[in-house]
């Protein structure tokens, strides 16, 4: 496992108190997680062949086709005292073909082949049928099927399809994985709605239409969200019934291979928006009461009830529900080519109240004790030490509101073991500062405060606006900042306003300061890195199932009379320029001036001088910041060149030469002019 530090001890669970010593009176607690998922790697190892063989669970359960073409069904269901795979290949006859029940619970069919071909036919349906002790039939879904397939015409509910393509129709991958990013610029995209048609997105349409889109804007991992199949469209993804499939309305499995194919082609990471946290109540096609008991794959009762989801709660201490999971994880990463993923709802997985009507102050008590559900730290940690150990390129993202610390430290000192978390706390920040106060009562210390406010090393992503902003009720940043004249002014026809000039103008300035001091990384989802108009609404009863409001309408940055181009190429500038220079992975910026009078912020991170200026109304003309390192520097990034909807108030040819005197606590000086609600960042020459 590694040691601890430089003392050399034997790993306990608190080197990490050697990075902060204000865990010290939590070692107990720290100890113990770290044992449990120690006992847990023990177990697996000593009974189950270690990770490499646990974790491949779906080479044993579901449906397994053998050389010969015969086919293996296994399904772990321990309440059940009668099993029967029935499917379109036997007439859906309930008792030609039993199953067979060892004594860990798990049932067992084999269906021969015939004539060297598989007795169930390539995308037939299948499902399980049971009896449960009281004599009750019931039919499921297999629970580790790849492929579930729903006909709303006929009914809501999934039917699960037996996915068996020929040889020869199979997608093979032709492209290497790209590196690890150092820098993570990341792009959280919906394949359903990546399109301006009011209709559900295909893999297909993503893989031409989306794909050099996002290659443009520089950005160099991508979250596939809403993948693991979900029955209703408008949960964004996240009330999953089929762990093992990719959902279906957006096109084929290879569909999806063929798109995660071209983007590794194109020098992207692919990430999967990864629902582990819950899964959907549903009974009929999900996992939910799945072999007549609510305590298979959950916690029976309240315990195993989401309250604020209305969903199931996974029981992460059962043998099998890690194996589940831990395989679930895998076969992603296997089957797809996945490059790690992002954990939705990570805070209700570490706490037993999930979060729910509960605050968070930073204050260390709140990160242990009767309220932490150690069971979900411990799935986390073998979750994270499982991919690093068996793919260590893999990226793994927690989106945990709560702040617990050692989330993103690895196992051997007592973390959780996460590359990254999300710092929930900035888009907050930003949402809130444009509902409550007047640009010139912008608090430049507090912005500043709250985008460098982290955990010393352990990495974060910051973002300036998330996407549950983005939906109906809420308003996205440049919605909160132009309103009404989204619809009247974004023409290059029109009137060039005071409303839309201050909406585009802070819209760049603050995903500029937000990607150079908000973390290690940076994201955006679709969109938003444009200004996209209105809001996003599923179709749903409330809405007379419309498609009008579930879309991205990318049409509006390939109309050249639209300033919604001006947005994207900023954007797309932002990312390259960081590409280029490195701010993301570098340590974290020195902050040399926050004025709160003049509105002004410049800092230092990887050799580029941020310089912003938030005054609404007041430009400064020869304003001395100070710079550590002597030299010539360029202007390498400017929000008011009219390349990117800017009044070219700043000359781009500009050199800047500084004087060895000290200013601000930097050794040297220079002196620039910095126009109301511009930025810019220089470099070296």
């Amino acid at each position: 496992m590694g040691s601890t530090g430089s003392t050399g001890a034997v790993p306990d669970g608190t080197g990490v108190i050697q990075l902060d010593g204000y865990l010290s009176p939590f070692a107990d607690s720290l100890k113990s997680r770290f044992s449990s998922a120690q006992k847990w790697i023990k177990t697996i190892d000593e009974h189950e062949g270690g990770f490499e063989k646990f974790t491949k669970g779906f080479e044993k359960f579901g449906l397994n086709v053998l050389e010969n073409g015969d086919i293996i069904y296994r399904e772990w269901a321990p309440n059940a005292t009668q099993a029967y795979l029935v499917g379109d290949f036997n007439n859906w006859n309930r008792d030609t073909t039993p199953m067979k029940k060892d004594s860990f619970g798990v049932w067992e069919v084999l269906v021969p082949a015939s004539s060297g071909q598989s007795a169930i036919a390539h995308g037939s349906k299948v499902k399980i049928s049971m009896v449960t002790p009281s004599g009750e039939r019931i039919e499921r879904l297999p629970a580790w099927i790849t492929r579930v397939t729903q006909n709303l015409s006929v009914s809501p509910i999934y039917d699960a399809v037996f996915w068996n393509p020929p040889k020869a129709e199979k997608y093979v991958f032709k492209n290497q994985k790209p590196p690890k990013p150092a820098s993570a610029r990341v792009y959280e995209a919906h394949v359903g709605i990546s399109t301006p048609e009011e209709k559900v997105g295909t893999y297909k349409e993503f893989t031409k239409n989306i794909l050099p889109r996002i290659k443009h804007l520089g950005y160099n991992i991508i979250q596939m969200m809403a993948i693991m199949e979900h029955p209703y469209y408008a949960s964004f993804g996240y009330q999953v019934t089929s762990f093992f499939a990719a959902s279906s309305r957006y096109g084929t499995p290879d569909d999806l291979k063929e798109l995660i194919d071209t983007a590794h082609g194109l020098g992207i990471t692919v990430l999967l928006d990864l629902v582990h946290s819950h899964a959907c109540k549903n009974v009929d096609d999900g996992l939910n009461m799945f072999d007549g008991t609510d305590h298979q794959y959950f916690h029976g009762g309240v315990k195993g009830q989401h309250e604020l989801w209305d969903s199931r709660l996974f029981n992460y201490g059962s043998h099998e529900v890690l194996r589940f999971l831990l395989s679930n994880l895998r076969f992603w990463m296997d089957e797809y080519q996945f490059d790690g993923f992002r954990f939705d709802g990570v805070t209700s997985m570490l706490y037993t109240h999930h979060g729910i009507g509960t605050g968070f102050s930073g204050g260390y008590h709140e990160y242990f004790g009767d309220n932490v559900d150690e069971g979900g730290v411990v799935y986390l940690m073998l979750a994270n030490e499982m991919l690093h150990q068996l793919y260590p390129q893999c990226i793994t993202i927690a989106e945990d509101v709560s702040g617990m610390p050692a989330l993103c430290l690895p196992l051997s000192l007592g973390g959780v073991g996460f590359d990254y978390r999300l710092a929930m706390a900035i888009p907050d920040m930003w949402i809130k500062i444009l509902k409550e106060k007047q640009d010139i009562d912008w608090d430049i210390g507090n912005i500043c405060h709250t985008l460098i406010n982290r955990r010393h090393g352990e990495k974060t992503i910051g973002y300036a606006e998330s996407h549950d902003q983005a939906l109906v009720g809420d308003k996205s940043l440049l919605f909160w900042l132009c309103d009404k004249e989204l619809y009247t002014n974004m023409s290059t026809l029109t009137t060039f306003t005071p409303v839309i000039e201050r909406g585009m103008g802070l819209h760049k300035l603050i995903r500029l300061i937000t990607h150079g001091l908000g973390g290690e990384g940076y994201l955006n989802f679709e969109g938003n890195e444009f200004g996209h108009p209105e809001w996003l609404d599923f179709p749903r009863a409330g809405n007379n199932n419309s498609f009008w409001y579930a879309r991205r309408q990318f049409n509006l940055i390939d109309d050249s009379l639209l300033r919604y181009k001006f947005l994207n190429e900023f954007d797309s500038k932002m990312q390259w320029t960081e590409e280029k220079y490195g701010w993301l992975h570098s340590p974290q910026a020195y902050i040399s001036l926050k004025h709160e009078g003049d509105k002004v912020v410049v800092f230092e991170r990887a050799g580029c001088v941020f310089i912003f200026n938030f005054h609404p109304t007041n430009s400064f003309a020869d304003f001395r910041i100070g710079i550590e390192q002597a030299g010539t520097y360029k202007i390498v990034l400017n929000s008011d060149s009219p390349v990117f909807g800017g009044l070219g108030r700043i000359e781009e040819g500009t050199r800047f030469f500084t004087t060895p005197f000290e200013w601000n606590n930097r050794k040297n000086y220079t002196q620039v002019y910095i126009p109301t609600r511009t930025a810019m960042v220089l470099a070296l020459e």
